[in-house]
């Protein structure tokens, strides 16, 4: 059954293209490419070469990859993820080794974006200014978040593609900066889906739960793996129906939206990382 679902496409996403010496324009949504021929070599889609994009790729089984000299974990089909930052340089370089030891490289133009800018009031001052106590809980979660976001493990389910979580108006986008209270903050990494408290929340995605608890800034929060370091993340739920170590389908119910954390109203705060990179949930999204 998994292998009958890993053939399957990723709409939008895996288009059967040869990647070129740079990034092409981008093509038509089609099905997955066939298996790669002798010396076909590397296929990827170019839509994902973007400040905050995410792309998938295909070589002959066997083969190696790495980016910018990263190793980059490739399925048993040959397929890989690829995840760039929302400030990624202009250029990266992917290199490929053949199951025969040929090497190829190819340079990858990343495409760049422009951020919007958000001004949020309101805040309860604590929120926005941890004391030592609160410093103190937000140092031990962001360790444990990074020791999860380098969880990469060979599930399948980051290529099956993936769905809406929840129904509702879109009320904070990737990439934008936010100001809080007159202060600057962080870009906001995530999509933000504003829907009444107790709206269903289901994973975009299969994927085991890594992590299902309350957090400082993001209350009741789920993350899934998705598999090759594609982690998904679920902030704010008024309640967590799942437990840590269980098993998802795509759609499957995971909790509630609502308002825990460092809110100022009930939302669904959408995340999704590839390894350490966060990029933009939105385009992988159906229309």
């Amino acid at each position: 059954m998994i292998h009958r679902r890993l053939a399957l496409a990723l709409p939008g996403l895996l288009l059967g293209l040869p990647l070129t010496a740079c990034a092409g324009p981008e093509a038509a949504p089609g099905g997955a490419p066939p298996p790669s021929s002798a010396g076909a070599g590397l296929e990827l889609a170019t839509e994902g070469l973007r400040q905050g994009g995410f792309a998938l790729g295909r070589v002959p089984p066997g083969s190696r990859v790495a980016l910018d000299g990263r190793p980059v974990q490739v399925g048993p089909d040959g397929r890989f993820a690829l995840g760039f930052a929302r400030d990624a340089a202009p250029e990266a370089r992917l290199a490929v080794t053949l199951p025969d030891g040929r090497p190829q490289t190819r340079r990858l133009e990343i495409g760049r974006r422009e951020w919007d800018v958000q001004r949020i009031s309101g805040l309860p001052q604590a929120m926005v200014s941890p004391n030592a106590q609160q410093l103190a809980r937000i140092r031990q979660e962001r360790e444990r978040l990074a020791a999860i976001r380098k969880v990469d493990s060979d599930l399948p389910f980051f290529a099956e593609g993936f769905v809406w979580p929840a129904r509702g108006r879109i009320s904070g986008v990737f990439g934008s900066q936010r100001i809080l209270n007159g202060e600057a903050r962080a870009p906001h990494l995530g999509l933000d889906i504003a829907a009444p408290t107790g709206t269903p929340c289901a994973a975009m995605g299969g994927g085991r739960v890594l992590l299902a608890e309350d957090l400082y800034f993001t209350g009741h929060t789920v993350l899934l793996d998705h598999g090759h370091g594609v982690v998904s993340l679920y902030a704010h739920l008024s309640r967590i129906d799942v437990r840590e170590g269980e098993m998802l389908a795509r759609g499957q119910g995971l909790g509630a939206i609502g308002a825990t954390g460092r809110v100022t109203g009930p939302h669904l705060h959408l995340g999704l990382n590839w390894l350490a990179t966060a990029i933009d949930p939105q385009p992988l999204l159906p229309a």
